[in-house]
């Protein structure tokens, strides 16, 4: 078995692009996220490990993706903390292809559920986003361009997994597609900080799209134009508003609530 020591070989150089924003593939970091990986059958590229790390189920791991046609890769701890993005390295570090995901995917199965957001340009809210949309049985993601890149490395953390087990459609404008899913039938609710009706007493058992804003701008006034029904968390005075994932996760939640679609 080779282990390989140099801080310069070439899947230590696309790791950092990745990272960097330079190269498009996925960069995952620790064996969670690279079980999660597998399971939705994400095409595992190249696999480094560290020896010492590979230990219970983590063999099982290496094995499935090795026999997926990933590359293994043995480094040393001072060559895998170079790749990885983290501050402690778990021992594992993967490189894998970015999915492709239709805009078909988010609305199924019937009645759609998608969480669309506007402008969130923090990765961990997008991450925790997705991970709360997951954890409410939404169908579906929609993020316009100006939210950060739920496939990034930070995101792919925060979301635990999540953006594998939940189409995440990241496009240009949110527009477009709010307007698409608003004319085969779904109902669009806008979060607003106030003068919207309580997020309870909106009937969601109906195909619904869900748009959050992002941080200070919210929602662009063109979307919220498109609105159905405007909904609003009440909030103690002097608060101005919620983390956009907390909020996505009462809105959620309240429509998993109304549909049965989570355990009580």
């Amino acid at each position: 078995m080779t282990v390989i020591s140099s801080r310069q070989h070439a899947s230590v150089k696309v790791c950092r692009a990745i990272v960097r924003g330079d190269d498009e593939r996925l960069l995952l970091d620790g064996w969670h996220l690279l079980a999660d990986a597998l399971t939705a059958r994400i095409r595992i590229e190249t696999l480094a490990i560290v020896e010492q790390a590979v230990t219970g189920d983590h063999g099982g791991l290496v094995r499935r993706a090795q026999g997926a046609g990933a590359t293994v890769l043995h480094v040393t701890p001072d060559v895998l903390a170079t790749m990885s993005p983290v501050r402690t390295p778990s021992g594992v570090v993967a490189i894998a292809s970015r999915p492709e995901v239709p805009r078909e995917a988010l609305v199924a199965p019937a009645p759609a559920l998608v969480v669309a957001a506007c402008g969130v340009q923090d990765p961990g809210n997008v991450g925790a986003l997705v991970r709360s949309a997951d954890a409410g049985a939404a169908t579906g993601v929609l993020l316009d361009g100006a939210c950060a890149d739920p496939w990034g490395w930070k995101a792919l953390r925060a979301s635990m997994g999540s953006a594998f087990r939940v189409p995440t459609l990241r496009t240009p404008t949110a527009l477009d597609e709010i307007a698409h899913l608003q004319e085969r039938g779904a109902m669009v609710v806008a979060t607003t900080p106030r003068d919207g009706l309580p997020w309870h007493a909106v009937d969601m058992t109906r195909p619904t799209v869900i748009v959050l804003g992002g941080e200070g701008q919210g929602i662009p006034p063109e979307v919220l134009a498109r609105a159905d029904r405007r909904v609003t968390i009440p909030m103690r005075a002097g608060v101005e508003s919620l983390n956009v994932a907390v909020a996505a996760a009462l809105i959620v939640y309240e429509a998993a609530r109304q549909r049965a679609a989570v355990p009580a």
